[in-house]
């Protein structure tokens, strides 16, 4: 047990890594995934990022007829009514010109939170108690209090007061102000309205401002001038609601509130299209509901105003903010309206927002476009958006409830494909494919923003992409690298340095799982080896089987065959594996001759060195046997050891017909599918030949000589009469044979006089016991050697 666990990681990891190129690109992929959908902070960042190009690329269009405009407390405007903040009696005076000029609702971006200092009571509270002031305490207490001057002023016009939100605690007591419109969910319920963003404190007006519960109303709306900047300090978003929970009380330690209060923004609308509620529903999920949880998008989607307006928000209840930049024709300077010549049409029926440009009074933010823009400026586009969306049927900025369906989709599919590609068509292929994704990617996206101005992230699913591509490009290469190695290592044993590189240069035809192919098998044995062994002491044995094998594994291996093993003096090897040798058996029968060449020379050396040194080396005879046909080849053994060799009927064939050549005289014998496949060759039959093993005969031939002998005189007159040999031996004409046999002798070499010698004996031995009536002419070979 304790060899099996160590074995089995082993060879777990090992296969780890075999497929390290598809699992780590898939790990990432699906990490990329989860990313996604957890959308941290950085992800936001870069999205937001590549959505403020489009708007510096194409930003908003600016139009002047809508009916907003912004009257700024300006520089201009501070010269002419002095240091900030201004009595409230000034207030007082600009919002009644604001009425005399017939603005339609007046929304002032300013708090009103502390009394006014300049009030007569605040005045004489600040007096000495001096008998001389008593008659100026007494005049200043007569006079109308500031506050009270502009709460008139507020009841005259239609206005829309500010208050603000904070998460800390400001030290008051005071509730936020009940909304004055009424707030209602639809299709949806309250857990999503806890996307809503969310406060617990406030700073809200004087009470005799904001007397809207009173019997007579004051400021006709009330609505929190918060804004949401993200990470990188860039408002992209003006909220159109909130929650407010408010905290229990110093008076009351168990009283705590909860409602939902509307955005000054949204005051505005409501005021102006004289509405008196909202509807908050979750406008995605409404739509896509019978699709599945797996697309409902939570929060809110979409907020009504009465039946006038439909405004489609995040799921946070904001609009999303299509910057068109500062512009300076959306403001007039508050100094101006004092003028008797002051256009009227800049306020007449309009929507006019108060609110300080001037930089001194620290309301700058950081825009899309602009760098540092008016808050106020921030609220008029808001305000622009949602009346050109609704009067002019313009599309609203938004970032569709199916965009991270469609992100996430779009990262999956091509991920994918490009894991495949890798794997299967290199990286060239990949670097195609993530360059098409990412201009699709960005087209795509820039297509949605600039036609139907939906924000769809191109840049992490092109990202991840290429990620994925540097990831499975530098993960295949490892793995064709160790390919490489272990196929050097695998087959430098057995094919010739060319060929091993190039099985590197395909490594996929290694098959090193095992497969089937036609090959032609070689069988190679020293005869006579036991003896030799017998005469030779161990040294002396193995450097006469290094000078012989040596230069054979070169004759085979410059043949393009793949040496299989030595088996003691026998040499074994194949072709067309695990490279196709085209006619291979072809190859294989060179390799025999140049053998047959080898071992003249070698054993010329063997007698030239006993000559000068007086000790003799044994001469070497050696049998070849070729056959062809379909073998089973690959990586096989054991977990322990394995080796790429081949298996099947043909090797088995092959073996015993290299121990047919010593019984038939000849040093070569060649199998019939070998034979057929070098016709051309100066090939002579030898016998019809039932090997043990085998019920078919086979027919068994041995070679003179390549296409050049074949076609001289000597051989076709052998040929001529070795034909005629075989066949009387077969009619069982003894005397045809006998005399066919002869004419043999004189044209035949010296290396095949064994098979004619065979013949002669028998020959004779049928003359003197007749083979049976059912005699074919097949010799039966009734061992492995014959």
């Amino acid at each position: 047990m304790m060899r099996k666990g160590p074995r089995f990681l082993a060879k777990a990891w090992t296969r780890l890594q075999a497929k390290a190129d598809i699992l780590l690109p898939l790990a990432l992929l699906l990490g990329a995934l989860l990313l996604h959908t957890i959308d941290p902070q950085q992800i936001g960042y870069l999205r937001n990022d590549t959505f403020d190009n489009y708007q510096r690329l194409k930003p908003n269009r600016y139009n002047p007829d809508l009916p907003v405009r912004i009257a700024a407390i300006d520089e201009q405007s501070l010269k002419k009514f002095g240091q900030w903040p201004w009595p409230r009696t000034t207030m007082a005076m600009l919002i009644n010109r604001l009425h005399d000029l017939g603005a339609s609702v007046v929304g002032l971006d300013i708090l009103f939170v502390e009394p006014d200092r300049s009030s007569p009571e605040q005045i004489v509270e600040q007096l000495p108690e001096t008998p001389d002031l008593d008659h100026v305490r007494e005049t200043l207490s007569k006079l109308p209090d500031n506050d009270s001057v502009l709460a008139s002023a507020l009841r005259s016009t239609p206005t829309v007061l500010a208050f603000a939100l904070t998460q800390a605690d400001p030290r008051r007591q005071q509730l936020a102000p009940k909304p004055i419109g009424g707030f209602a969910v639809v299709g949806a319920n309250y857990d999503d309205m806890s996307f809503l963003p969310s406060f617990a404190y406030d700073i809200v007006p004087l009470p005799q401002l904001t007397a809207a519960y009173n019997s007579i109303p004051t400021a006709r709306g009330v609505g929190a001038t918060n804004a949401l900047p993200g990470p990188d300090g860039i408002y992209r978003e003006i909220p159109l609601a909130f929650s407010y929970r408010s905290m229990p009380t110093v008076t009351d330690y168990d009283l705590a509130t909860e409602y939902l209060v509307p955005s000054f923004v949204a005051e505005i609308l409501r005021v102006a299209f004289g509405e008196t509620t909202y509807v908050l529903s979750n406008g995605g999920a409404v739509t896509i509901q019978t699709l599945g949880s797996f697309l409902h998008q939570s929060g809110v989607g979409r907020i009504r105003i009465g039946k006038s307006l439909t405004i489609p928000t995040t799921k946070n209840g904001s609009v999303l903010l299509y910057d068109t930049g500062h512009i300076d024709q959306r403001a007039f300077s508050l100094a101006d309206i004092m003028k008797p010549d002051f256009n009227r049409s800049l306020v007449e029926g309009r929507i006019i927002l108060v609110g300080a440009t001037v930089e001194g009074l620290n309301d700058l933010k950081s825009s899309p476009i602009t760098p540092n823009m008016p808050g106020v400026e921030f609220h008029a586009q808001a305000i622009e958006q949602v009346l050109a969306t609704n009067l002019l049927n313009e599309r609203p900025l938004i970032r569709p409830y199916w965009a991270n369906v469609v992100e996430a989709f779009f990262l999956l599919a091509v991920g994918m494909i490009m894991i495949f590609m890798i794997r299967h068509r290199g990286a060239l292929a990949g670097l195609l494919l993530s360059l098409i994704t990412i201009v699709v990617a960005i087209a795509g996206s820039w297509h949605l923003f600039s036609t139907w101005r939906f924000l769809v992230d191109p840049i992490y699913p092109s990202a991840t992409i290429f990620l994925i591509f540097i990831t499975g490009t530098m993960m295949n290469f490892l793995r064709t690298e160790g390919e490489r190695r272990q196929i050097r290592s695998d087959f430098s044993q057995y094919l010739s340095p060319v060929m091993v590189d190039r099985l590197i240069e395909n490594p996929d035809r290694s098959a090193l799982g095992g497969e089937i192919r036609d090959l032609t098998i070689m069988f190679s044995d020293i005869r006579g080896f036991t003896k030799i062994s017998e005469s030779l002491d161990p040294q002396a044995l193995t450097q006469l089987m290094n000078r012989y094998l040596t230069p054979m594994t070169d004759i085979v291996q410059d043949h393009h065959g793949t040496i299989d093993k030595y088996i003691g003096d026998c040499i074994m090897a194949f072709w067309n594996a695990p490279l196709d040798v085209p006619e291979h058996a072809r190859q294989a029968l060179l390799t025999a001759f140049s053998m047959r060449a080898a071992l003249a020379k070698l054993n010329a050396e063997f007698r030239a060195e006993a000559a000068q040194s007086g000790t003799a080396l044994p001469e070497i005879r050696a049998g070849i046997g070729l056959n062809s046909g379909p073998g089973c080849v690959g990586n096989m053994g054991s977990e322990q050891r394995k080796t790429y060799t081949v298996l099947g009927d043909t090797v088995n064939t092959a073996s015993r017909l290299e121990a047919l050549s010593a019984a038939y005289g000849v040093d070569l014998v060649i199998g019939h599918e070998t034979a057929a496949a070098v016709s051309d060759f100066a090939l002579l039959e030898l016998d019809q030949v039932r090997v043990k093993g085998k019920v078919l005969p086979v027919r068994i031939f041995t070679a003179l000589g390549d296409t050049r002998a074949a076609e001289s005189d000597t051989f076709r007159e052998l040929r001529a009469r070795h034909i005629a040999l075989l066949g009387a031996y077969r009619q069982r004409e003894w005397d045809l044979a006998t005399a066919a046999l002869a004419a043999c002798r004189e044209v035949a070499p010296s290396g095949i006089t064994g098979l004619y010698d065979l013949y002669e004996r028998r020959i004779a031995e049928f003359r003197l016991h007749p083979p049976p009536a059912d005699w074919d002419g097949v010799y039966v070979a009734m061992s492995k050697a014959g």
